[in-house]
């Protein structure tokens, strides 16, 4: 099989590009608005979704029927008539209303964590399948923030706010139209205060959405500023840099705390607005109806039946507006998942196997010129070599001359702006991506290793090797002492990045 074996040794390049904003394949389909793609999200467990929120809409039902058969109970005893049957169907309906209550929404939470689950798959798909230059420009804790903290938020929108809000929707149009049954005076006196809160709202909710997007953004620096101490951790306290990064850290945390005061303030106002105008509609109820009822014009049934309507209405009402809210901030948490999935990623291997040649193989760069961003300098002005692929071919220059671009063009991290760079004759945008590095040894500077085991290391590249294939390749990369130093052996924790074992053994893991 052809190998070509790429062993980095010369200081790393600086960072290639400065923050810019993300750039999508030019084949991505237009964008959809947050709303189109919360809805594909959720559409994919609709089921479920659709018997939850049945079921909680049968237990809202529930709750529009208590205030009539209290009415009932109210005449009988005007009427000195048995409170038997009333009472019973009273208590049989708040007792099936509450199950339906509690079961509707379980299930929608269920449907709630599938949804996660499938955003979560797509985005992991393509952080790890993100190319080389988009990780390079951008911060990997506000990747993880996006994965983790927005998908979160994902949850309730998906489940219980849009079908909640659908419910609540119903039953507040449900509750109206027993208002304007039973009064039609009292009705026009509720509705004042509806259209109150409607208009107030319309002016809300663009402003809770905007927070919540500058809040989870702050969330993200923060995320990336505590990454950025702990990739470099040994560093930080080598250097009694400690003061210093925790200042910058606690001005990040002070700026994400101020983000979600003011997110919460406008969900704090959007609360009010709701409570305010409820509240006042009772009252002004309570006087106009006291007011008929003492002269006759209504009975004192209808009042307290439309009372309790109007309590029972400050459930959905509240809720809605609990709702609504959620979903602006599921909107932004929407835009910043997309954000991620719309990144320029390569193309899943789906294991494809190509066959290549016996031997080393034939490297050849023809008047290659690159430059990691068209605002950057170049860093190749029209190199051309070639490497026949026998024997040992070292490149070799001073810091900056650009060696580790040489082995990053090869491996196909990185397009060459102009030129053609071949492996075996054939150029490395011809080769599946798959096959091209499966035939390359590439050992990066610093060596990285991964968390987990020293046998996950090994077989990263080979997942089916055995364990006599193992040994050998150990013994290969003078491993041996390590392994048997180990309390575990292979099957050992070697830490984050490996920091348990020590530089010369991390390159000797990656080398095997």
């Amino acid at each position: 099989m052809t190998a070509v074996s790429t062993v980095e040794t010369a200081p790393a390049e600086p960072p290639p590009s400065p923050e810019k904003p993300a750039e999508t394949a030019a084949a991505e389909p237009p964008e959809k608005a947050p709303i189109g793609r919360l809805w594909a999200y959720a559409r994919q467990h609709l089921r479920l979704l659709l018997i939850g929120g049945a079921l909680s809409f049968l237990g809202g039902i529930t709750g529009l029927v208590q205030p009539l058969i209290a009415m009932d109970v109210i005449e009988a005893l005007s009427d000195d008539t048995s409170l038997r049957g009333p009472l019973i169907l009273l208590g049989a309906v708040v007792l099936v209303g509450g199950a339906l209550s509690a079961l509707g929404p379980y299930l929608m939470q269920i449907a709630g964590q599938d949804v996660v689950l499938t955003v979560r798959r797509r985005v992991i798909g393509t952080l790890v399948r993100l190319k080389v230059a988009e990780v390079d420009r951008l911060r990997p804790g506000d990747l993880v923030s996006r994965l983790t903290s927005d998908t979160n938020l994902l949850r309730t929108v998906a489940s219980t706010t849009v079908i909640g809000g659908v419910t609540d929707s119903f039953m507040i149009v449900g509750g109206i139209a027993l208002m304007a049954w039973l009064d039609p005076i009292l009705f026009g006196t509720t509705m004042a205060m509806v259209v109150l809160v409607t208009v107030t709202m319309l002016f809300i909710m663009p402003r809770i959405q905007n927070a919540t997007v500058e809040s989870q953004t702050a969330l993200g620096d923060m995320g990336s500023l505590l990454e950025r101490v702990f990739t470099a951790f040994r560093t930080v306290k080598a250097s009694s840099a400690e003061e210093h990064e925790i200042r910058r850290l606690d001005e990040a945390a002070r700026t994400a705390r101020d983000k979600g005061v003011r997110a919460s303030f406008w969900e704090a106002l959007a609360g009010v607005v709701a409570f305010l105008p409820v509240n006042l509609a009772f009252l002004m109820v309570l006087g106009v109806g006291g007011a008929r009822v003492a002269s006759g014009s209504m009975g004192v049934d209808t009042l307290i039946g439309f009372l309790l309507l109007l309590f029972y209405l400050m459930g959905p009402v509240n809720g809605l507006i609990a709702s609504l809210s959620q979903l602006q901030t599921g909107l932004a948490a929407v835009k910043r998942v997309e954000d991620v999935a719309d990144l320029d990623a390569e193309a899943p291997t789906n294991g494809t196997v190509v066959e290549t040649g016996d031997g080393p193989a034939r490297v050849a760069f023809r008047d290659v010129t690159f430059r990691y961003a068209d605002d950057l300098p170049y860093v190749h002005h029209g190199i051309t070599f070639e490497s026949s692929g026998s024997g040992l071919t070292a490149l070799v220059g001073p810091s900056g001359a650009g060696k580790t671009t040489v082995f990053s063009l090869i491996e196909r991290f990185y397009p060459a702006t102009s030129g053609t760079v071949t492996v075996d004759g054939r150029e490395v945008g011809d080769w599946p991506l798959a096959a091209l590095r499966r035939m390359i040894g590439y050992v990066e500077q610093d060596a990285p290793v991964l968390h987990g085991t020293l046998r996950e290391n090994l077989v990263m590249a080979a997942p089916g090797a055995s364990d006599e294939e193992v040994e050998d390749v150990v013994k290969l990369a003078r491993l041996s002492d390590l392994v048997g130093r180990l309390p575990d052996g292979l099957d050992s924790q070697i830490g984050y990045r490996g920091m348990t074992i020590s530089g010369g053994e991390r390159q000797r893991v990656a080398i095997a």
